[in-house]
This record gives structure tokens, sequence and C-alpha cells, in this order.
């Protein structure tokens, strides 16, 4: 078993940054009402990056040895949260958005697919916590 590390140190009131075994700092931080600097992500936030890019990379991934014409892809990534503290994610939807003259959409399904059921390890963490729907659009890659 591999384990992962994290090191998080605090800078000032709620600013920290943070690192993981890749050794690329990140900043954390909070809006002033509440100690922060308003300098960085909020830790929350992080959470639908980390998603958004995980599941991005293996799409990519699996349209690239498709050998498909992808020109662009972007992600839009929208949760919805809780009213009551802590505003825990209830509900995350990860629109694709892909660029390309003709791009199948069978194959960008099938990469989706692969993605969210075998190999997107944030999203097999917070499927056990949070509903997560996707949906996706092909546009012409003049568009990208």
């Amino acid at each position: 078993m591999e384990q992962k590390k994290a090191f998080i140190k605090r800078v000032q009131g709620v600013t920290f940054v943070g690192k993981t075994d890749a050794n690329h700092w990140v900043t954390m931080d909070g809006p002033e009402k509440v100690g922060g600097s308003d300098a960085g992500v909020r830790p929350k936030e992080l959470v639908l990056l980390a998603l958004g890019g995980c599941t991005g990379m293996d799409v990519e991934s699996i349209l690239r040895k498709k050998r498909t014409n992808l020109a662009g892809m972007e992600l839009n990534v929208t949760a919805d949260t809780a009213e009551a503290y802590p505003h825990e994610y209830t509900k995350i939807h990860v629109e694709f958005v892909f660029y390309g003259d003709d791009l199948q959409a069978k194959d960008v399904e099938r990469a989706i697919e692969l993605s969210q059921t075998k190999y997107c390890g944030v999203t097999k963490m917070l499927e056990k916590a949070v509903k997560i729907e996707s949906s996706y659009k092909i546009l012409p890659a003049a568009d990208a």
C-alpha cells in the first residue's frame, strides 16, 4: 500500500499553504471577515478543482488513445451546498465541453464513463458522500 502525504502550514490568520508529495505549493485562504487575506482558493473549492482535474485528465488520456481529433476541452464544475453548516456539497455537476471536428459522441460518452466508473479516484471518493452528475457538449474546433 502506497502512502501519500500532505504538509500544511499556517501563514497568518486563516491563510495556509500546503504541499503534497509532488512538492507543489498551494495557497488556501478565507475572506477577510474570518481572518483571511482573500489571497487563495478555499479548501472546499479545491475539492471541485480536484474532481475536474482528475476526470479531465482521464478523459483526455482515453480520447488520445482512441486517436480522436480533440482540439480542446473545458470542464465546468458546479456544486449545490447544504444551507446549514458545514455547508457541505449535496450535488456536483460536471459539464464537459469538447472542441473538435469529427468527435464521435460514443467515444466521448465512453471516455466519461470509464473515468467515472474506473479511473478517477476523486470521483470514487466523493460519490460515497455526494451525488455526482455529468453532461457534455461537442463544439467545432474553431470555437476552442
